[in-house]
């Protein structure tokens, strides 16, 4: 099990790049995270939902993700309550402090999905939460030690040397824990390493004298890492837009409650495409070639957030000025006349006006939509694939046009000029030929030769190199027994 010092170390990315390295040599390999907490989330081949992290390390492993790697997952809807999502299905709301008292009662359905996932695999490798030494949140744990506990697993400690102070936060961690909970220990990873390794060296000799721990590898930093789905919207908070000329510029309001932003990573991934993450306080370029709407958690509170912002007068200017907008997910919901939530299903119940750039009308219900689908974009004919994963019944006008076919069943809306567009489908832009179109349609451009998901494979497979290279996979194999045994 990986344990951070805190979040955002890079825990995800190197249960991946274990998952795909150890994969790679033959091992039938699981990933697994007891607890999660994103708005950055996956439908599964069993018709679930789990943080989107884990189907990337599903990826890795050459699996298809399933609800059991990743059986609790918290959706933050406002600063201090989320959507409870328990093996797949959503098990209700609650309060931060409602939640300290809710999750002792989920670790048998964690430890079902476990043995689960463990059982007649080589390894799984697991991913923590935040930090192993939350002591104030200690009581009930289900996502670092407590679970390390029960599942009697031994621990490796990730530390991320790029944000500073690296040696205080593991040494700091290995004292705030008790004793019993520090003979899980096996060692430290230390990540995101820029520069001279050798540098570090009196490093790991100091945490070794303070802790006794071994150290497996010290990592430089992964470039490639920006190129793979991210678990939390924090990546979005450092995302520089690139700064070349002649490139297609899309804007995308970073939005609160922003939802299942890796939507964007295909525009990302090619090299002609600006994507500028608009922060609050800073107005959607006025040059910009397209405005994307992304998905939201809480699309009411986010409507009125980007209106507080004048975010709605800039999509307006850029409409009359013959600019595209396409909204996925809860920002198709904004575009629409209006929005209702008589059930208070995202908050509060309530209702707004939208934008009022599509003939749509949607209400929120309590029963959500979790499929994977397949179909056409009906303007170019082109394949999409990709997820469903929205509460809500969006209604269209009876002269509205549907913007994809799956078949027998329409989804989403165009409008009468074709230049506002909106769906539920997440994974829009994976397809590379809709894309391609899609791109050409902003500004004259060659056919791009980017393959998104033959990309996404060979940052894998360099990623697991990246490690093969830099941590000592054999000893970390040797680690991975029960902790009992070392201890009998």
């Amino acid at each position: 099990m990986l344990q951070g010092t805190g979040s955002d170390v890079g825990k995800s990315l190197l249960v991946a790049g274990l998952c795909r390295a150890w994969t790679t040599r033959g091992l039938m390999v699981r990933p697994f995270k007891p607890q999660n907490m994103s708005n950055n989330a996956a439908v599964t081949a069993d018709g679930g939902e789990i943080g989107r992290a884990q189907a990337l390390q599903a990826r890795a492993c050459g699996v298809a993700p399933v609800i059991d790697m990743n059986p609790v997952l918290l959706k933050p809807q406002t600063e201090t309550g989320a959507q409870v999502i328990v093996q797949g299905r959503i098990h209700g709301n609650a309060r931060a402090a409602d939640y300290q008292h809710l999750k002792p009662t989920l670790l048998p359905q964690v430890m079902e999905s476990f043995r689960r996932i463990a059982d007649g695999v080589d390894l799984v490798v697991i991913e923590g939460a935040g930090s192993a030494a939350e002591v104030n949140l200690r009581a009930g744990d289900i996502a670092n030690m407590g679970f390390a506990e029960a599942a009697d697993v031994p621990v490796v400690l990730v530390g991320d040397i790029d944000r500073g102070g690296v040696i205080a936060s593991i040494v700091g961690t290995v004292a705030l824990l008790p004793a019993d909970e520090r003979r899980r220990l096996r060692g430290y990873i230390i990540n995101k390493f820029r520069g001279d390794k050798r540098l570090f060296e009196s490093g790991v000799a100091i945490i070794g004298e303070r802790t006794g721990l071994e150290c497996f590898g010290v990592v430089p930093w992964f470039d490639g890492a920006r190129r793979l789905p991210a678990e939390d919207s924090v990546a979005l908070e450092t995302y520089r837009v690139s700064a070349k000329a002649d490139v297609i510029r899309v804007a995308v309001p970073f939005l609160p409650r922003i939802a299942n932003f890796d939507d964007l990573d295909p525009l990302i991934a090619e090299d002609d495409v600006a994507v500028d993450i608009v922060a609050a306080g800073r107005t959607l370029p006025a040059d910009c070639d397209a405005i994307i709407l992304p998905g939201s958690k809480a699309t009411l509170s986010d409507l009125a957030f980007l209106r507080q912002q004048g975010w709605d007068v800039d999509i307006a200017a850029h409409v009359r000025r013959g600019g595209v907008v396409v909204g996925l997910c809860g920002g198709y919901q904004m575009l629409g006349r209006s929005i209702e939530d008589p059930h208070g299903i995202e908050g509060p119940p309530g209702q707004a006006l939208g934008l009022g750039l599509l003939d749509v009308d949607t209400t929120l219900t309590p029963e959500k939509a979790l499929t994977e689908v397949e179909g056409i974009e009906e303007s170019t004919g082109m394949p999409v694939r990709g997820y469903e994963m929205h509460v809500g019944q969006t209604t269209r006008g009876k002269a509205a046009r549907p913007m994809l076919r799956f078949g027998e069943r329409e989804d989403g809306c165009v409008s009468a000029d074709g230049r506002v567009l909106g769906c539920y489908l997440h994974g829009l832009f994976t397809s590379d030929v809709y894309r391609g179109a899609f791109l050409a349609r902003l500004r004259h451009r060659e056919a791009s030769n980017l393959d998104y998901q033959a990309e996404m494979d060979r940052i894998l497979d360099k990623l697991a190199g990246h490690l093969a290279d830099n941590l000592d996979l054999d000893r970390l194999l040797a680690v991975s027994s029960p902790v009992s045994l070392y201890m009998a």
